[in-house]
């Protein structure tokens, strides 16, 4: 089981559970959440090399060579995972499935951005569940 993560160009953070970091298995997610015309920015791994073929526009940011590639890097996506490991780690040996949910309650809280946000939304699903 390998963890992909995916930044949406406005800031959302988009987790997926997959099988093996291969290109097989990462470009159809790809695919699916960003717009073919849009700028992907990747760290160097060799399975983003697909979009360098795809209908992407595929810049790769070396953070070994250089931070940013005209004021544009990778930075959101790492804090989100420093954030999620931060929170993931108090869960010893967390099988797949429960792993998911988890993983989805840390995008959450990333993409809401503020506690405000947060109580509202979830204030808001008490209201209109059935309980």
């Amino acid at each position: 089981m390998a963890v992909f993560d995916l930044l949406k160009w406005k800031g959302k953070v988009y987790p997926a559970v997959i099988p093996a970091a291969k290109t097989a298995t990462i470009l159809p997610i790809i695919k699916e959440k960003v717009r073919p015309d849009r700028i992907v920015y990747t760290d160097p791994f060799g399975a983003y090399n697909a979009l360098d073929v795809a209908a992407f526009h595929h810049v790769r940011i070396n953070h070994s060579a250089r931070f940013a590639e005209q004021g544009h890097h990778i930075n959101g996506i790492e804090h989100f995972w420093n954030q999620a490991k931060r929170y993931l780690c108090r869960f010893n040996s967390l099988k797949k499935k429960p792993f998911y949910w988890f993983l989805q309650e840390c995008a959450w809280r990333f993409n809401a951005g503020d506690h405000k946000n947060l109580l509202n939304q979830l204030k808001y699903w008490y209201k209109t569940s059935k309980h």
